[in-house]
């Protein structure tokens, strides 16, 4: 929804500043001019990305319009999921959480949290961890440094769409100024017409310049700068596992270890530590 109010102030901007100055709108109506900005921004996004880019850049842009699912709740359901599998391996022995995690779908802990078993990718990481501290023998660091490493691989994989729309908006401008000279050349072309015409075509050839930097700065890098905002929050749910997972086996105690995974959060969807106690407390009691 912001997408949409943001664009809309956009567009009322610039025409609503357009039109008190006295600016005549027809002349801004070049759909040939942006037929070759679009078209040949489309033909270099396909061209600069393979096509594991090009479909994750557009499954990514639906979801744009719709609100972050990283919020608080979200991040107080990973943490009391981490808390009861924590408690439980340290009452019944770590080898009590092999049959949740080698089958989370039908396990009464993960059930209880339907956000978080919903969510493939968290999902894979929380169990392939929790598989490798089960079979013993882990070394904190080395497991440190693992988890490191596949963050770091999620992240540069879900930034893919990010960088392609930043490129494109990087070449907008550019674009556009293709697009003027075109219809620059279009005037020239046709010197022997008089004066009011020649103006016109300038005019209308100008449009190009401005289509570009507006599509470019007003619509495209916005959204690039959005995936990148969701990235961030995304990212936030696995190193707060990491950090949980971490503390439990450096020793803590389960209500510690969730404790640290809380202080990793942004402070804006961060519960309190009460708020926290009260939703495992409410979860279990379901």
């Amino acid at each position: 929804m912001l997408v949409l109010v943001g664009y809309l102030v956009v567009v009322g901007a610039v025409f609503g500043g357009y039109a008190l100055m006295g600016g005549h709108f027809g002349v801004l109506f070049q759909p040939v001019e942006l037929l070759m900005i679009g078209g040949a921004a489309l033909g270099a996004f396909i061209a600069g990305n393979n096509g594991k880019t090009i479909k994750a850049t557009l499954k990514e842009l639906p979801l744009l319009l719709r609100s972050s699912k990283h919020n608080r709740q979200l991040y107080m359901d990973l943490l009391a999921l981490l808390y009861e599998l924590l408690a439980k391996a340290r009452k019944e022995g770590m080898m009590k959480l092999e049959t949740d995690v080698e089958a989370p779908a039908s396990s009464e802990i993960f059930a209880r949290y339907p956000n978080i078993l919903g969510d493939p990718s968290m999902m894979e990481f929380l169990c392939d961890y929790l598989r490798l501290v089960i079979s013993g023998n882990t070394d904190a660091f080395e497991i440190e440094a693992l988890m490191d490493h596949e963050i770091e691989t999620i992240k540069h994989e879900a930034e893919v769409p990010s960088h392609s729309l930043s490129r494109i908006a990087d070449a907008l401008p550019a674009l556009g100024i293709v697009a003027a000279v075109m219809g620059v050349v279009h005037a020239l072309g046709s010197a022997d017409l008089p004066p009011a015409e020649m103006g016109a075509l300038i005019a209308h050839a100008m449009v190009g310049t401005f289509l570009g930097v507006l599509l470019a700065y007003g619509f495209v890098s916005p959204l690039a700068s959005l995936i990148e905002q969701k990235v961030a929050e995304a990212m936030k749910m696995y190193q707060c596992a990491k950090v949980t997972l971490l503390a439990s086996l450096n020793g803590y105690a389960p209500q510690l270890a969730v404790e640290f995974g809380r202080k990793v959060l942004f402070s804006t969807e961060r519960p309190t530590f009460t708020e926290l106690d009260s939703h495992v407390r409410e979860v279990k009691a379901r």
